[in-house]
């Protein structure tokens, strides 16, 4: 039976009535089926900022017991893991076998289930892309209890509506995810980068551009930024070789920076403090997308794929921002806020032509609308 107790636990400002850790997706069934109230499906907790806080939460859903990873089948680069295992759990066990998930989002205990709710990714989405390009199948426990699986355990299937792609980034709002089904790839044989220092927005982005429009192959891109300056790196995974090769094309390319092993400590990293943004935008717009941030803002940006993690201060006027990035396909969404700003902060912004659309999903898959109750976008 899945274990069911109170404790102290807080989602984005709200504190739930109750909490159940079920350990397979049969318990996940009769706990939904079990329940009249809200329920909040989560992780490891690691991002639980990164959607608007509940209406309410009679139930926290934890994942964390379903810790299985059910198959991997080396030859395919494919493996099976429910929602629960930790990121760093499953690499660990697929480097045995010179394999890897390729994603990096940098959030210590971060689980799959998670990742996937978050949409969650890192520096390294430019080559292999995000969680939705990486998912190829996913089971689901609906609101009523019904299972519902997508996809299969080969990278090329067509079978069935991909319910991999909607449930990334759902935040549980349509259902509980419970097991994932990945492509993988071979660990880089070699690793190597290249460190540029830019003097301001416009050569950051006129530097991420030149790489951009090359024939260099990085891993990614990633742009240090204080407010006014910043470190670009440009990192290359591949065999010796090639690394090598385009690490001196790149120093060439850009007019210089240092050649290093490894990406400095900071690559990688989520900002801290303040008011935590996840902006997107049309990559070209990155200079544009700078300048609009307001003062004392810091962070990081993945140069050539148009996203970027800032810190703005406390009392910045989202609104602004978010006027001023909006014609170059400009968002920014909270991932995180002090305390006393989770009620009254604006999480997502302006509700997109798509609501209605949105609304519809929602009612289909959760029609009493106890999934994660105003979590998404315009408090669906």
């Amino acid at each position: 039976m899945a274990d069911v107790h109170s404790r102290n636990t807080v989602i984005a400002g709200v504190a739930p009535a109750d909490e159940v850790t079920p350990s397979s997706a049969g318990e996940v069934a009769d706990v939904l089926r079990s329940t009249t109230g809200t329920v909040v499906p989560v992780g490891a907790g690691t991002k639980t900022g990164w959607a608007a806080p509940p209406s309410s939460c009679d139930l926290l859903l934890r994942t964390t017991a379903l810790d299985r990873v059910v198959e991997h089948v080396p030859g395919d680069l494919v493996v099976v893991a429910e929602a629960g295992v930790p990121l760093e759990t499953l690499q660990a066990q697929l480097a045995e076998y010179n394999q890897k998930l390729a994603l990096d989002p940098s959030e210590p205990g971060a689980t799959l289930g998670g990742i996937v709710s978050a949409n969650a990714s890192g520096p390294r989405r430019l080559r292999y892309g995000t969680a939705r390009d990486l998912l190829i199948g996913v089971t689901v426990v609906l609101a009523d209890g019904t299972t519902a699986r997508s996809g299969g355990k080969v990278v090329k299937n067509v079978a069935g509506y991909d319910l991999g792609k909607l449930y990334t980034g759902a935040h549980g709002g349509l259902g509980v995810v419970v097991s994932t089904t990945w492509r993988l790839h071979p660990l880089p044989a070699a690793a190597g980068a290249v460190v540029v220092p830019v003097g301001d927005a416009a050569e950051a982005g006129r530097l991420a551009t030149r790489v951009a429009r090359s024939t260099l192959t990085p891993t990614a891109v990633e742009l240090r930024w204080d407010g006014t300056s910043g470190d670009l790196v440009v990192l290359f995974e591949s065999i010796e070789a090639s690394v090598d090769a385009q690490s001196a094309a790149a120093v060439e390319l850009l007019g210089g920076g240092e050649r290093v092993a490894a990406p400095p400590s900071w690559f990688g990293e989520r900002p801290a403090g303040g008011v935590v943004l996840r902006l997107a935008f049309e990559p070209h717009a990155l200079p544009r997308v700078l300048h609009a941030l307001p003062p004392g803002s810091s962070g990081t940006a993945s140069a050539c794929t148009g996203v970027a993690y800032m810190s703005v201060p406390a009392d910045a006027d989202l609104a602004v921002l978010r006027a001023a990035i909006v014609p170059v396909d400009g968002s920014a969404v909270v991932l995180a806020a002090p305390d006393d700003l989770h009620a009254g902060i604006d999480h997502w912004g302006p509700v997109a032509d798509t609501f209605a659309l949105m609304t519809r999903v929602k009612d289909q898959f959760d029609p009493g609308r106890r999934l994660s109750p105003g979590r998404l976008l315009g408090g669906l």
